[in-house]
């Protein structure tokens, strides 16, 4: 697997739209690295800026855009909402893929170390980049800002760790270190009150509130045997929270960055911000995530509003996405879309996966063109989504039947196992066809020495073997989604027993159609003994498929009054 590590800085900039556009100019120069988001705050008066590559890449890029901020932004004039100390205020390096967090530790330091050579801005690291955990901490770094680091610098306890000893009156300081993925988030208040909004912050942040004697807003606080104040944690676990008045949109917010969302997920933070500003009389009217999110956040988010709702999650992922912004209220106060918002979409290749993004009329055209792809194995994966989208239908409807309501978590488990075969059936539509191109490919290698002809030979086998493997891939997974057609038409609303009975024909279609093609591809293989084997295996399913298609059908007949 390559490795691949995320890149979020953070810059002091957030309504000059031309100095921000001269910034990520120099990440997109470098070759290597892709920008997935630009998101500039006005209010907070910084722009977030997320983009992913090779490690070395990365830095590079990381190192160009500090290198412009520290020429362009002039820190001894910025105002923002936000706490900040330096041109570039933070620049965290996350592990995507391929890499461990030591590693990407390394690469912070690698990056720190050059910033405070070459550009002689004063760096701290923190987090897994931080040996001394009294330093790890970002808010603890930056506590005094950047009109307070003048002094903060010159205390023994705070000399950099890269750089000099100079807190640069234009460019500030910069803390660059290596840490988990990490959601910026906000939720809107119907008040205009930062005292409030921090009050519900200090509810909800691990951290809490410091404990007082008495009264918790004017009573001496409590402190421990070493003089140092007790706090009284908040409701929520690796969360980070405070309340602000964001001028823009004239509202208050709580700031929350989730920092493990394994452990509280946005939903969560989300629910429980609600509950502790109804106790105080203030509603939250929506929130905005800031920067990019992964998609199993917006899809947990989706799945977790559909059960307090007893309805069925085994809806399309798209529909999931839709949930999760309804009820979050992600498109308050600006359009919320997902293509631009979910990492995984914005790293996604669309060039793999052209038929499936056509419509229904275009994929039919292109499949009666004189081209010979799209053909028999991607009309049977074709087939085979269908057949499940079917089956999961029937389970939907049964989730919310009348009279059934006590059953739609049973009915909920089959849509959702519906709604991953059918996902993966509809990736193998254009696999197959991308399998067939690689045949076109291997076929099209010159040949005009030996060691030519050798590499095109193996090219072939390889492409081939390829070529046999994803329909039966096909071949599996659509007689395992049989399993959701059969308790479909079994125990399913029975107003819907005969779309369980076209799923199954539709599901032995796609199983005997790629068959067909696994047959016809083992062929051209020299590797016999896996060719034997992949074909003997395909019969056997193949027989299984048509045995449990005549075991639905009898069920769907006995139900056809």
């Amino acid at each position: 697997m390559n490795q691949l590590i995320e890149c979020v800085p953070n810059f002091s900039e957030g309504n000059d739209l031309n100095i921000i556009k001269q910034i990520t100019n120099e990440i997109e120069s470098v070759e290597g690295v892709k920008l997935l988001n630009v998101d500039p705050g006005k209010a907070t008066n910084r722009t977030v800026v997320t983009f992913v590559g090779n490690p070395e890449a990365v830095i590079n890029a990381a190192f160009l855009a500090i290198k412009k901020a520290s020429e362009l932004i002039d820190m001894s004039k910025h105002k923002g909402e936000h706490p900040r100390m330096g041109a570039t205020d933070v620049c965290p390096l996350i592990p995507i893929a391929g890499i461990t967090m030591e590693e990407t530790a390394e690469y912070a330091k690698k990056l720190g170390a050059r910033v405070g050579k070459e550009l002689n801005i004063a760096v701290y690291l923190y987090e897994a980049a931080q040996s001394n955990p009294e330093r790890s901490n970002l808010s603890v770094i930056r506590n005094g800002e950047y009109e307070g680091f003048f002094k903060k610098i010159k205390l023994p306890d705070w000399k950099p760790d890269f750089g000099p000893a100079e807190h640069s009156v234009k460019s500030g300081s910069t803390v660059i270190g290596a840490r988990d993925f990490l959601v910026a988030y906000n939720v809107n208040l119907n008040t205009t009150s930062t005292r409030r909004a921090n009050s519900i912050a200090f509810d909800v942040r691990e951290a809490g509130r410091v404990k007082r004697e008495g009264n918790q807003v004017t009573g001496k606080i409590v402190t421990d045997e070493k003089g140092n104040p007790v706090n009284i944690p908040g409701s929520l676990k690796s969360v980070k929270a405070i309340g602000w008045y964001i001028e823009e949109y004239g509202i208050a917010q709580i700031s929350m960055n989730l920092t493990n969302i394994n452990i509280t997920p946005v939903h969560i933070a989300f629910d429980e911000v609600c509950k502790r500003a109804a106790e105080r009389g203030i509603r939250v009217t929506g929130s905005e995530l800031v920067g990019v999110v992964p998609l199993k956040s917006m899809l947990d988010a989706g799945k977790y509003f559909l059960e307090k709702q007893s309805r069925s999650i085994g809806v399309s992922e798209k529909e999931l996405i839709k949930i999760a912004v309804k009820s979050l209220g992600l498109d308050e106060l600006s359009p919320f879309k997902p293509e631009e918002r979910i990492i995984e979409y914005l790293l996604k290749d669309d060039s793999k996966a052209r038929l499936i993004k056509m419509n229904l009329v275009e994929f039919a055209d292109e499949t009666a063109s004189e081209s010979p792809a799209p053909g028999g194995g991607s009309i049977s994966a074709y087939i085979g989504s269908l057949g499940i989208s079917l089956g999961t239908m029937v389970a939907n409807l049964s989730s919310h039947k009348q009279g059934w309501d006590n059953r739609w978590k049973e009915f909920s488990g089959w849509a959702e196992k519906g709604q991953y075969y059918k996902s993966e059936l509809l990736k193998l539509v254009d696999e197959d066809t991308n399998a067939f191109n690689k045949i076109m490919t291997a076929f099209g290698l010159p040949k005009s020495t030996e060691e030519e002809k050798k590499i095109r030979s193996s090219a072939i086998q390889e492409a081939t073997k390829y070529a046999t493997e994803v329909p039966y891939k096909v071949m599996q997974l659509c007689y395992d989604s049989m399993e959701v057609i059969k308790a479909m038409a079994d125990m399913g609303n029975p107003n819907s027993v005969t779309d369980a009975g076209v799923g199954a024909l539709c599901a032995r279609s796609a199983v005997m159609g790629a068959f067909l093609n696994v047959k016809i591809n083992a062929a051209g293989l020299t590797n016999k003994d896996f060719a034997a084997e992949i074909v003997s295996k395909g019969k056997e399913l193949e027989e299984k498929t048509q045995t449990l298609e005549n075991e639905i059908l009898k069920i769907v007949n006995s139900k056809i009054k």
